[in-house]
């Protein structure tokens, strides 16, 4: 059988010209979502579509990026859709996973995607080390600054105010308060019972 799925991003396009390709294509049954973008994970039609094929049926889509958010999660989707003995067939790019060629170029793409991700975690990295290398904080700024932790062992450690009561005064958690006294510069068997 196979199985149409047609999708545009606005309510203000027609899904005319996707219908018509995929009725000409032979669509027993088709699928829409009218509306929703591709970034999106909510697409109640693919997902009717998704579960509607079974063994030995073909998903007949119009364009490749009616399917997939990227080519990541395209190359997902067809190799979830593989597994389960279901094709995919591509209108406009004239990819069919059932037929050597189709599944040749369908692999290719897969080979790109994965050169890509490679590409991109490469870039990551470099940025990474290049803003350590300047001395750059990465990740979540720190809840108190230097300063500040100096003056919470202060107020702690001679006993003016409570864990909860710099935690309120520094709009931290008492958790944090106790991370920080516990980790700066003193050592475990210093800190009051109740921190260890």
């Amino acid at each position: 059988m196979r199985i149409g799925y047609a999708r545009v991003s606005t309510v203000d396009q027609h899904l005319d010209l996707q219908l018509n390709a995929l009725q000409a294509a032979g669509c027993n049954v088709i699928f829409e979502d009218q509306g929703v973008s591709g970034a999106t994970t909510n697409r109640p039609g693919l997902t009717k579509a998704l579960r509607r094929l079974k063994t030995g049926d073909t998903l007949v889509v119009w364009r490749l990026d009616r399917l997939g958010r990227s080519l990541a999660h395209l190359i997902k989707t067809v190799s979830s859709l593989r597994n389960r003995g279901v094709e995919l067939r591509s209108l406009t790019e004239a990819i069919d996973t059932g037929t050597p060629t189709g599944n040749l170029v369908f692999h290719i793409f897969g080979a790109i995607s994965e050169f890509e991700r490679c590409l991109i975690s490469e870039r990551s990295a470099a940025g990474v080390a290049a803003a350590r290398a300047k001395g750059r904080h990465l990740g979540r700024r720190p809840a108190l600054t230097p300063n500040q932790i100096e003056a919470v062992r202060q107020a702690y450690f001679n006993g003016h105010l409570s864990m909860a009561d710099i935690a309120d005064q520094y709009r931290v958690h008492p958790r944090t308060v106790r991370r920080y006294l516990m980790k700066n510069e003193v050592g475990r068997e210093t800190l009051p019972e109740q921190l260890i």
